[in-house]
């Protein structure tokens, strides 16, 4: 009786345990894009609905309530730490007990196949190579700047063979050399963190044919390499001759053909030349002349009038007009006293005057 009781009143209380909880609860994970997966279990009385939740400051905070997928998105977590992520199934008023897992993104993820450009050469590949980025994070964000280790695992081999070559490759740019021309070669390439020793996923196979061997010969080298500098001597030539012929070219145009004479440049290079040059000629009628007159006296007169205060000596040149003066004056008061002079000495003194009479012009002129 008390459990027919006690059945109604627990009728209206849910029962734990009666809805399954999902199955293979796992992480997804790659290139810290992290998926939380599960799969739906069998339930005969309809459609089941889940929630998930991350444990946050002590406490669980809901993702995803109640939604038909059997997937949630917790890629903006943290990249470091451990997380632990909890899931229930849920009907109606009933659920399903919890499912927890715990998961680090920085060790737990999955480290992409990284982007791969490959260029074929004469007898080499040329790779440029690039980290995959990171989910949620701009473009230059890749895996290679989360961890400080990262480098590239390479393998190649010769399309149709199974024996592969292996190379490490630290930075984004790389050449494989030392290849068959005319060979077709397939490479894959691959993240790996050596501290960690994890490695990534492989990228699809790329395959190129290399070309034929382009190698310059040496003699070509400096064959072209002697032309290029006599090509540039032959222009630096005609450059140099274009400039001489416009620099005479101008200095005819621009300078005058004739030329003063060299005697009249130094005429006019002095300023008082140059004054006398632009200064109007004297005419005849303005010139004036001194009249001289020279008496030579008889050496026996001399003798004869040895006192003579007036007597005079036959001068060497010009004098000063004061002593032609006085000597006129002389001479004209001894008048009397003077012999007249014989025919040579006439003639002499004819000469003598004309020379003084020429002296005294010459000196007018330079003063």
């Amino acid at each position: 009786m008390g459990l027919g009781l006690l059945a109604p009143a627990l009728s209206g209380v849910p029962a734990l345990g009666i809805v399954p909880p999902p199955e293979n609860v796992r992480m997804n994970s790659v290139n810290f894009r992290n998926i939380l997966q599960w799969d739906s279990p069998a339930f005969p009385k309809g459609n089941l609905t889940f929630t998930a939740q991350y444990h946050s400051y002590k406490k669980f905070q809901d993702v995803c309530k109640s939604s038909t997928s059997t997937e949630c998105d917790f890629s903006s977590l943290s990249k470091y730490g451990d997380h632990t992520f909890r899931v229930r199934a849920e009907f109606a008023d009933e659920h399903s007990d919890w499912v927890n897992i715990t998961f680090c993104p920085l060790d737990d993820t999955v480290i992409g196949p990284p982007l791969v450009h490959v260029e074929a050469l004469a007898d080499s590949l040329q790779m440029r190579l690039l980290a995959p980025p990171i989910e949620n994070e701009p473009y230059t964000w890749t895996m290679r700047k989360i961890y400080d280790s990262w480098v590239y695992n390479v393998q190649y081999w010769k399309n149709g063979t199974d024996k592969k070559s292996e190379v490490t490759v630290q930075y984004d740019f790389e050449i494989i050399r030392n290849l068959e021309p005319w060979t077709t070669y397939c490479i894959q390439v691959r993240g790996f963190l050596p501290d960690r020793n994890k490695t990534g996923e492989w990228t699809e196979p790329v395959c190129e044919q290399t070309t034929e061997d382009e190698t310059t010969p040496s003699w070509l080298v400096a064959f072209i390499l002697i032309g290029s500098v006599f090509v540039v001597f032959l222009v630096l030539l005609g450059c140099f001759a274009l400039l001489w012929f416009i620099y005479k070219k101008t200095k005819y145009t621009f300078s005058p053909r004739n030329s003063l004479p060299q005697h009249l440049k130094e005429f006019l290079g002095h300023p008082h030349n140059t004054l006398l040059f632009f200064t109007s000629p004297l005419s005849e009628e303005s010139e004036v002349f001194d009249k001289l007159s020279v008496i030579t006296e008889n050496l026996e007169n001399s003798k004869q009038n040895p006192g003579d205060s007036c007597s005079l000596d036959t001068p060497s040149g010009p004098g000063p007009p004061e002593l032609v003066s006085k000597e006129e004056t002389c001479l004209v008061g001894h008048n009397d006293s003077i012999l007249p002079p014989s025919a040579s000495e006439r003639g002499q003194h004819d000469q003598l005057s004309k020379h003084r009479i020429y002296n005294s012009q010459t000196v007018d002129l330079s003063t």
